[in-house]
This record gives C-alpha cells, sequence and structure tokens, in this order.
C-alpha cells in the first residue's frame, strides 16, 4: 500500500505521542531463531535501529534452536529432548555456542549497516553484549540429566544499565555462565523474561509465527487480561506458541505493565504496534482488580451514578432509568472492586455500515489512565465482529479526546439518515467520526 503525501504527513504527526511516550523506556524484544532465518528479518532490524535513534532504550534477546538443529544435524549427533528441553551435553554445547556465536555475529553486522540511501545510513549504532547473564544448572529432572542446560540465575542489572545509559543497544544470547566457569544452554525465552523482571523494563515484546495471540477459530485477541490469556491458554484455544503464551504472562505477572506479541513476517509490524492506535498485534495486561464488560440490568444504578455529575453538567445528554435499563445490552463497563468507574454505549445503524459511540464517561478519581481508551478498543471490536465499518460520536465538550483517538470532524451530513432526524440542533453537537474497516 502506498501512502500519499497528506496520509504520510499525518501518519507521522500521529505518531508523535507515542514517540514522546516511549523516548527514555526500557524494552526487551524477543526473537527466536526462525525470526532470524526469515526474510523479513533485514527490515526487523532496521525498526530496531529506528526506535534506538528515538531514545527507547533496547534490550534485544535472541534464540538460535533452528541454528542448533543444523550443527547437530552436521555432526550427525542425535538430538535429544525431555519436557520439549533440549539435553545439551559436551559435543552439543560445542553446537550451541557455535549457533548462539554466529547468529551474534550476523545480527551484530546488520546492526552496523549504514549505506547509503538505505534506511540505516548515519544510524552509528553500538551493540554490546558479555557474560550479563548468570545461570544455573537445570540438574536432574524425573531421572533425567540435564547436563549443560541450564535456567537463568541472575541478570548483571548494573551492567546492563550502565550498556543502555551510554546509549548502546545490549543483545543478550541464549546462553549463561556460572560462577565456576561453566557455560549454560539457556532458552531465550527464560532469558527475555527475566531480564525484562529484572530491568523493570516498561514493555517486553515477543515476535511470533504469528501476527498476535489467536484462537483457534481464526479470531485475533488484540487486548487481553494475563488471567484471561492464562485460562485460554490452559483450555487449549490458542494457536499462537506456548513460548510466546508463557514469556507474555510470565513478565506480566512479575509487574511488566505491557508485554506485545507482533509477527516476525510482517514488514513493519514493530512500529505499527508501538506507534498507531490500532497497533498490528495483540497486547496483554495485567488489570487484577478491574474489569472491563458488558453492562448487566444490576448495573444500571452504578451507571448512573457516574453519568449523572456529566449529565448535569451538560457534557452527556440525560438518560433516565428506564431507558437505560431498556438500553443496558448496549453498555460496556470497567468495574473496579464492585463499582462501576467507566462506561461506553454502542447503537448499531446496521444498514448504514456505522454505528454510535455514545455515553462515554470516566469517573474522576480514575481518570488519566487509558481506561477510555480500553473501552474505545473495545468498542471498535464489538464494533466490527458487527460488520460496521464506521463510528460516529456527537459531543460538546470532548472533541480533543477523540481527535487524539484518531477521530475526525465531520458534518451532520455524515450520520446515517435515522440519526439525522433526531438531531438537536439547539444543543450543536459536534460531529465525530473513525472509519474501523
Amino acid at each position: 500500500m502506498v501512502l500519499s503525501h497528506h496520509e504520510s504527513i499525518g501518519l507521522f504527526r500521529s505518531s508523535a505521542p507515542y514517540i514522546n511516550a516511549h523516548r527514555g523506556k526500557t524494552f526487551v524484544l524477543m526473537f527466536g531463531g526462525e525470526a532470524i532465518e526469515d526474510d523479513n528479518f533485514p527490515h526487523i532490524i532496521q525498526d530496531i535501529a529506528l526506535l534506538s535513534s528515538l531514545g527507547v532504550r533496547l534490550v534485544l534477546v535472541h534464540g538460535a534452536r533452528p541454528q542448533i538443529d543444523q550443527r547437530v544435524a552436521l555432526r550427525k549427533t542425535e538430538p535429544r529432548f525431555s519436557h520439549e528441553v533440549r539435553i545439551t551435553d559436551k559435543e552439543t554445547l560445542e553446537c550451541v555456542k557455535d549457533a548462539a556465536g554466529s547468529v551474534r555475529c550476523h545480527i551484530e553486522a546488520l546492526l552496523t549497516m549504514g549505506l547509503p540511501n538505505s534506511p540505516m545510513h548515519g544510524a552509528h549504532i553500538r551493540v554490546c553484549t558479555g557474560n550479563l547473564v548468570v545461570a544455573k544448572p537445570m540438574g536432574v529432572l524425573d531421572g533425567v540429566d540435564f547436563e549443560n542446560t541450564g535456567q537463568v540465575r541472575r541478570i548483571d542489572t548494573n551492567g546492563i544499565n550502565d550498556h543502555l545509559n551510554d546509549g548502546s543497544i545490549v543483545l543478550l544470547s541464549p546462553m549463561g555462565y556460572s560462577s565456576t566457569g561453566e557455560v549454560f544452554n539457556l532458552s531465550h525465552e527464560d532469558v527475555a523474561t527475566q531480564a525484562a523482571i529484572a530491568l523493570k523494563a516498561d514493555k517486553l515484546v515477543v515476535f511470533s509465527n504469528y501476527s498476535g495471540i489467536f484462537r483457534k477459530d481464526g479470531k485475533l485477541i488484540r487486548t487481553i487480561e494475563r488471567t484471561v490469556l492464562e485460562q485460554l491458554h490452559r483450555d487449549g484455544e490458542l494457536m499462537t506458541e506456548d513460548t510466546v503464551i508463557r514469556a507474555l504472562t510470565t513478565s506480566i505477572a512479575a509487574g511488566i505493565p505491557r508485554a506485545h506479541c507482533v509477527s516476525y513476517e510482517t514488514d513493519g509490524a514493530l512500529l505499527q504496534e508501538l506507534f498507531t492506535r490500532d497497533g498490528a498485534g495483540s497486547l496483554v495486561m495485567e488489570n487484577h482488580y478491574e474489569q472491563l464488560r458488558e453492562a448487566t440490568i444490576d448495573d444500571v444504578g452504578g451507571i448512573l451514578n457516574l453519568i449523572k455529575p456529566l449529565e448535569e453538567s451538560g457534557v452527556l445528554v440525560k438518560r433516565s432509568r428506564e431507558r437505560l435499563e431498556n438500553e443496558i445490552h448496549q453498555f460496556i463497563v470497567i468495574e473496579r472492586d464492585g463499582m462501576i468507574i467507566a462506561c461506553a454505549a454502542l447503537y448499531l445503524y446496521p444498514d448504514d455500515g456505522s454505528a454510535e459511540l455514545a455515553c462515554v464517561a470516566t469517573h474522576p478519581d480514575y481518570r488519566g489512565k487509558n481506561r477510555g481508551e480500553r473501552i474505545l478498543d473495545e468498542v471498535r471490536e464489538r464494533a466490527i465482529a458487527a460488520g460496521i465499518q464506521r463510528l460516529f460520536v456527537l459531543t460538546t465538550v470532548t472533541g480533543h479526546w477523540f481527535l487524539d483517538q484518531g477521530f475526525k470532524a465531520a458534518t451532520v451530513d455524515a450520520l446515517p439518515a435515522q440519526k439525522k432526524e433526531l438531531y438537536n440542533f439547539q444543543r450543536k453537537s459536534k460531529v465525530y467520526t473513525l472509519d474501523i474497516e
């Protein structure tokens, strides 16, 4: 898809809030050896270089399973696994060191590129590696000695932060070292999650063979809470790789604010996920004490309490209890400790292919924490599922917020005929629309 001049400028401008939000933050990026062998990997490296130039502190964690398999096959060594974990004997360890070293050099070479007329011209990126992961042996499990297969014992956060503070990208391999001088083969999932947790990273981004987290029915889950994701995983309802799901849930459970899953095959997926509202993959969050759900008749009182001050100030149109009871299934709410702290309603106009987003409200004590954005994302998903191509909203006060979310100013003529007939010209609400195809 080729963007017009105005579309390119609009896209660049709309990314500004995300650029400001991500500057100075620490992101851990996890990708397996399969991603490194994909034709799109050089583009991922270019996007990583762009993130670095925008002031994002980056820790890259790579895997090397297919590269290790190739070297094991060349040595005509029989690969051994138990519990889906490689048993690393001395001969296999040489394959691991060879593969990890080769992959590391390949990534460093790509990050060093700076040819004229290329995206990385003038980037001057420094990549730092080293003995930054302290490991311990996995030991003997169910009578199986895993030998030089290990687990992360400790991440050298001081060393990593020193490199990050110097403006370098830190590259971690799936290998760790012990105080006794031994080398251990680690899973890159373990290294990535433990690095993110130890560094108190702002995000973990995991590259997958899939364009996010997919249910077995083929539906992409764009935003999901950790506990729900874990239940779907236990129930066998997901298609996305187990290693990816484990990394996402483990990091969020340990306090990482957000974890993302994007495709390593799709050009620009990383940038689209981080710098656009719709994203390109899946976002996992915690939200222990808040539940986003469809409203029930028991929520009528809570919604009335929430919207009453806004109705009295003229921000929202007044709704009677009777009307709210009749329309309750059009509402979405966020509940926190039994209290409704945010809501919105979705009214469908299927003949016109559009839907109205209405009665958007957040309790004053809970504003500024992206709850409005969470509700908007849910409304968008429900509208798309209903075959809707466009959202519209009428507002007298909060137009700027909707513009920030990607809506565009429109006229009354943009409304469906049925809604246009009910438009209150005395109230003079402004109209904003959002294409969601």
